[in-house]
């Protein structure tokens, strides 16, 4: 019997997207993880060193093993890298009860936002947000579809997949045919309900709501879906929640292209993984006083201590 597991994969201080194709095939191999494992997604959100996932599944290790296997191997691939991607250990809780379910989903999907990195959860691209009461929110499904024997080149030559999975031209499987949306929507009930949700502060009538599931299951707060993420404190993500947060500084993703630009052209590597800690030194320096970047994000974009 399947049961709801909220899983956390984390790579600590390094970036595991650093573009948008990187962002891509993390989907889709989270996307071909639920069909080889027989799972369900609901909700995601993928961050630059971290994801996290609401899956039903039988076997939480199994499907998280059909996850990261694949991703690695990709990634190992692309950029001239060796050895698993992530901690060691991914965190799981099973998630039971309405209200639970609820807080957990909401969490998830507003991931960008606790991050700081738009002023409303909506903006936020990686996660399945804005596959959520589509029609009703006036977002119009993608046009730009590819036919399924062009997959491949976005997944792997191996990779076998459901008839029903759709796919843009950006080689991005769509959410909306990848989770159960329809399950996610009559668990929130409404998009006005929906919208609540995705633009309610954190605060105790979350705790005083999931009471009413009547089990003894963990308390979904902010600290528990973020548990095993050190990226952002709990105080500056209730900051940000509300919306205040620099918005003009430079992003992982835009900071990592800069990175991986330099690092091709001045200094004639294939990625990061091939520079020397000189060079890393000269790139942050030189990205320091640009953007005036954390030592926390440099070391993250350019694996350097």
């Amino acid at each position: 019997m399947k049961k709801t597991f909220h899983l956390c994969l984390s790579s600590g201080d390094e970036v595991m997207f650093r573009d948008e194709e990187d962002y891509n095939r993390g989907f889709n191999c989270f996307a071909l993880a639920l069909h080889k494992t027989d799972s369900t997604g609901l909700v995601e959100s993928f961050m630059s060193n971290h994801v996290h996932f609401l899956v039903q599944t039988t076997d939480p290790n199994k499907f998280m093993g059909a996850y990261r296997m694949p991703y690695a191997k990709y990634f190992n691939h692309k950029y001239g890298r060796t050895g698993s991607i992530g901690e060691p250990v991914h965190f799981s809780t099973e998630i039971e009860g309405l209200h639970h379910l609820l807080a957990a989903m909401s969490y998830i999907l507003r991931n960008g936002l606790h991050h700081g990195l738009v002023p409303i959860a909506y903006g936020y691209p990686h996660c399945s947000i804005n596959a959520i009461f589509q029609k009703e929110m006036g977002k119009s499904p993608r046009q730009d579809l590819i036919p399924q024997s062009s997959f491949y080149r976005h997944i792997g030559r191996n990779a076998s997949f459901p008839e029903r999975y759709k796919m843009s031209s950006s080689g991005l499987f769509l959410r909306e045919s990848v989770l159960d949306i329809a399950q996610v929507e009559n668990m929130f009930a409404s998009p006005r309900a929906f919208d609540f949700y995705m633009n309610r502060k954190t605060s105790e009538d979350w705790i005083k709501e999931q009471g009413k599931d009547g089990n003894e299951a963990d308390l979904v707060t902010l600290e528990l879906i973020e548990s095993k993420v050190q990226l952002t404190s709990i105080k500056d993500m209730l900051v940000f929640e509300s919306g205040r947060s620099d918005y003009r500084r430079i992003s992982d993703i835009e900071l990592c292209l800069e990175i991986d630009k330099i690092t091709r052209e001045h200094f004639k590597k294939p990625s990061i993984y091939a520079l020397t800690h000189e060079e890393k030194m000269k790139i942050a320096r030189h990205l320091r006083e640009k953007y005036h970047t954390s030592s926390a994000q440099l070391s993250r974009c350019l694996l350097y201590t």
